[in-house]
């Protein structure tokens, strides 16, 4: 049978996640035909047990297969897949009831070939996932590239959200081997290939980020060494906006200098900056100790990625060495 909508999602070890995911299908419009691909890529935690659970109610298609990385395994479920549309998710979002609806209307209107939305968090988010939320989605924290309506001409769609036409999928060989880092390559390329992308503002998804400090560290920081690789494979997309966090993290070695020398100035706009986040996020959140993480979630993530986009400009931009060997945990097989 043929569907207009094919949901792909890929899952590792998370069958938690794919039960919360597929309970949000239930809210959904009903009047539009779409299929839901899951591809198990290699779990030794299965989620066939919560697939059978929902196999009389949802049309899913389950397939299996060894472990290579979420990006083949999204190639592997789109090849199958029988939809003109393959709307990406990632298995930790849950999405709101008129999410199809918002998308097939965008499209009927903007036929483009690849598309995104953002993400937001939900009220029964942990305090640490909401604040963590904050500060992945804030103008002030990462300058829009997420996808705001004001940065559409530079924006690149990302996999726990994003919507790819069947046409743009085989044209480009869909993902690539890199990870994280290849939803950006991939829209990059489609956007390359002379196909329109575009934004979907109302299709937003509750990301719930199940994550710890540590963890949330280690993300960033490869999204860090990620950057300058996927830039020096696309020279076009280089951007300031990308060493923010670099030049945040060296700015505030300085003003620390300078304090100790009696300057407090250049101290003063951080402590100014920070407030401003801490502000923003307890309104948003209502709440001050969402607005107290915040703070600590920025300097999370600006560390984490700053170092790791300067350990891997250094190795990629100036040594010119190659990144598959520098970094191997960036890429799969």
């Amino acid at each position: 049978m043929k569907f207009k909508y094919s949901f792909i999602v890929p899952v590792y070890n998370r069958p938690n996640e794919i039960e919360e995911l597929l309970d949000s299908f239930f809210l959904m419009e009903k009047n539009i035909a779409y299929e839901i691909v899951i591809v198990e890529d290699g779990s030794t935690i299965s989620s066939e047990k919560v697939i059978e659970k929902y196999a009389d109610q949802l049309n899913i298609l389950y397939l299996k297969k060894e472990n290579s990385g979420p990006g083949d395994s999204r190639n592997y479920g789109m090849k199958r897949a029988n939809g003109d549309y393959m709307l990406i998710l990632d298995s930790d979002v849950v999405m709101p009831a008129h999410y199809l609806l918002a998308v097939d209307d965008f499209l009927i209107k903007n036929p483009v070939d690849c598309f995104g939305g953002p993400d937001a968090s939900k009220d029964n988010f942990s305090p640490i996932q909401k604040a963590i939320s904050f500060v992945m989605t804030s103008f002030l924290t990462t300058g829009g590239i997420r996808g705001k309506e004001k940065s559409i001409k530079s924006y690149e769609p990302r996999s726990f959200n994003m919507g790819i036409s069947k046409k743009a999928f085989f044209k480009t060989g869909g993902f690539g081997k890199i990870h994280p880092g290849e939803d950006p390559d991939l829209s990059i390329r489609i956007k390359n290939a002379g196909f329109k992308i575009g934004f979907i503002k109302k299709a937003y998804v509750f990301h719930k980020r199940r994550i710890s400090w540590d963890k949330f560290y280690t993300q960033v920081n490869k999204f860090g060494k990620v950057r300058p690789i996927l830039n020096s494979w696309h020279p076009q997309t280089s951007s300031l906006v990308f060493w923010f966090p670099s030049l945040f993290i060296l700015g505030l070695v300085i003003s620390l200098f300078l304090l100790m020398l009696g300057y407090s100035f250049a101290i003063l706009i951080y402590l100014f900056y920070l407030l401003l986040i801490f502000v923003l996020a307890a309104i948003e959140n209502k709440s001050f100790k969402i607005g107290f993480l915040a703070i600590r979630a920025i300097l999370t993530q600006f560390f984490g990625y700053g170092l790791g986009f300067l350990k891997s400009t250094y190795y990629i931009k100036i040594l010119k060495k190659n990144p598959k060997l520098i970094f191997p945990e960036l890429f799969f097989n």
